[in-house]
């Protein structure tokens, strides 16, 4: 994870530019609202914790993963066609069970080889975006800009026998792009990206969905998504992650 003091800088920017835009009277303002939910796969989920003295732990084929359902909430505004504020909350727990077919330690605690087990993987994010749109034609909108990320975490190993537990909350910043191309009206093919690597860790969230138009304010998307990261360098608090998940979508934005 970046220093505290990069952290508290890069999210001044869209905290900034909300206040910024808000207050404006002269702004011209539209809003709006998107609703996405689907089924989230896991490609991978390690975990070693703590990472010096932790057995790595796959949560998809140590114990199997179970599909996920995928909700996304978002709203916010658009300034003047260039400026773009916007909310999101992306809840996700995947679950998963089975029997150990070697002893693994978690959080201090041993799970023996033959016992079954069950796991939880909760991964809830919250993010605050500024977008500016460098192209906005009727053929294509180019945005980018910065997300400050709130990430609430917990993964949980528990059996009849012993239950173990690693709770985290943290921010982090991220870099924010948007391409849209209106290729053939009323469809457009859409690609939003929120990610950033560092020594810390890294987060990636990818979408690349096709929308359907039926009016100039309603947008209907299909779609896919990864959402990949994890954690384990210098200052991650002696935990090491990484995982990756495949979502199949289906969203709707409306404006008003």
């Amino acid at each position: 994870m970046p220093c505290k003091s990069q952290i508290s800088h890069l999210l001044k920017l869209p905290v900034a530019a909300l206040c910024l835009f808000v207050f404006s009277a002269s702004a011209e303002a539209r809003g709006f609202l998107d609703f996405e939910s689907g089924a989230a796969f896991t490609g991978y989920n390690d975990v070693r914790i703590p990472s010096d003295t932790g057995t790595k732990i796959s949560l998809k084929d140590d114990v199997a993963a179970q599909p996920a359902l995928a909700l996304r909430f978002r709203g916010g505004y658009t300034f003047n066609d260039r400026h773009t504020v916007l909310m999101l909350a992306a809840p996700l727990t995947v679950r998963s069970s089975g029997t150990l077919e070697r002893d693994i330690s978690y959080q201090g605690k041993t799970f023996a080889k033959g016992t079954q087990v069950e796991s939880t993987y909760r991964f809830d994010s919250y993010r605050l975006t500024y977008r500016y749109s460098f192209i906005n034609s009727d053929s294509l909108i180019l945005a980018a800009g910065v997300t400050g990320k709130v990430r609430s975490a917990d993964i949980a190993v528990m059996s009849d026998t012993g239950f173990a537990q690693r709770s985290d909350l943290g921010v982090v910043p991220l870099i924010s792009f948007m391409v849209q191309w209106n290729f053939a009206k009323p469809f457009s093919a859409l690609l939003d990206v929120d990610a950033l690597w560092s020594p810390y860790g890294r987060a990636e969230d990818a979408l690349f969905a096709l929308q359907y138009h039926p009016a100039d304010n309603v947008a209907v998307r299909l779609g896919y998504r990864v959402l990949e990261g994890g954690a384990g360098g210098s200052g991650s608090g002696n935990v090491y992650t990484s995982s990756l998940f495949h979502y199949a979508i289906a969203g709707i934005t409306v404006r008003f």
